[in-house]
């Protein structure tokens, strides 16, 4: 581990004897084939080359001269993967690129280029016109669900399902995507962004349920178009109503559990090297 590195992990508060996190059985054996040694725990949703970042580290133990664990530090830089938050399990590849890019492990550009490929859900008027809302911060929007499951928290409302290739074509001006408002994690999505992804795919154009063509190249709303395309609306099938979520920054994470104690659970060992306590 680096210097600079084992500097900033050594900075968490130490916890010893009955408070300390429980080590698994890999932490206790390697502490004692190394004493006097750090034994780092890294988030295993990282899953890069060479030795992990210091924000994908949750933690380390320390070995005593007699291979026995004596201490624990948190890191105050760790950032908890979606696993370690206690969030639902993805349940597509949006809701996936979605989780990682809130959380720091996947890239922001993941979510796009998921999205313009996927088929989602969109609350509708009797008329087949996407129904608009407003984001906790005001930003008008159309909500959109890549999965049933977030979809039926809505409650009883007429929806119909569409490719994004054909839904950024029908979205009124002015008005952004929000991904998944009732997940573990919302997103507003730039539909320009989306836009110039769909520009630069090739292939046939994405078709409705009802054989209508996607949206005009140029993203103008046609509302002629979008009656037609909408084919046959279904009734949603769940009951309640969705969750508040925060209204802080463009991702929006509900609250979740703090990563401590049980947080070894599902961690890997991540790097050993000598202790070096703190003053």
């Amino acid at each position: 581990m680096e210097e600079s590195t084992q500097s900033a992990m050594t900075a968490g508060e130490p916890v010893t004897g009955e408070d300390m996190p429980e080590p698994p059985p890999e932490v206790i054996e390697a502490a004692r084939n190394a004493p006097d040694h750090w034994l780092a725990m890294v988030d295993l949703t990282w899953q890069g080359e060479g030795p992990p970042p210091l924000w994908a580290l949750i933690g380390q133990w320390r070995s005593g001269p007699t291979g026995e664990i004596e201490e624990w530090r948190d890191n105050p830089e760790y950032r908890p993967s979606p696993q370690m938050l206690d969030w639902s399990e993805p349940t597509d590849a949006v809701d996936r690129a979605l989780q990682l890019a809130a959380t720091g492990y996947g890239p922001g550009q993941d979510v796009s280029e998921a999205l313009a490929r996927a088929e989602v859900a969109v609350l509708v008027t009797a008329t087949g016109t996407p129904l608009a809302a407003a984001s906790p911060e005001g930003t008008p929007v159309i909500p959109v669900y890549t999965s049933q499951n977030y979809l039926e928290s809505v409650g009883r409302l007429l929806y119909d399902r569409r490719p994004v290739a054909e839904l950024v074509g029908q979205l009124p001006p002015g008005h952004a995507l929000y991904l998944n408002p009732t997940g573990p994690v919302s997103m507003l999505v730039d539909t320009e962004e989306l836009r110039t992804l769909l520009a630069g795919t090739t292939g046939p154009p994405h078709e409705t349920s009802a054989g209508v063509p996607a949206g005009t190249p140029d993203g103008t709303h046609d509302e002629s178009r979008e009656a037609a395309a909408a084919g046959p609306l279904r009734p949603g099938t769940g009951a309640g109503a969705p969750e508040p979520v925060g209204a802080n920054g463009r991702a929006i994470g509900k609250p979740a559990r703090a990563a401590n104690g049980t947080t070894v659970v599902g961690a890997g060992l991540a790097a050993t090297g000598a202790a070096h306590t703190s003053p």
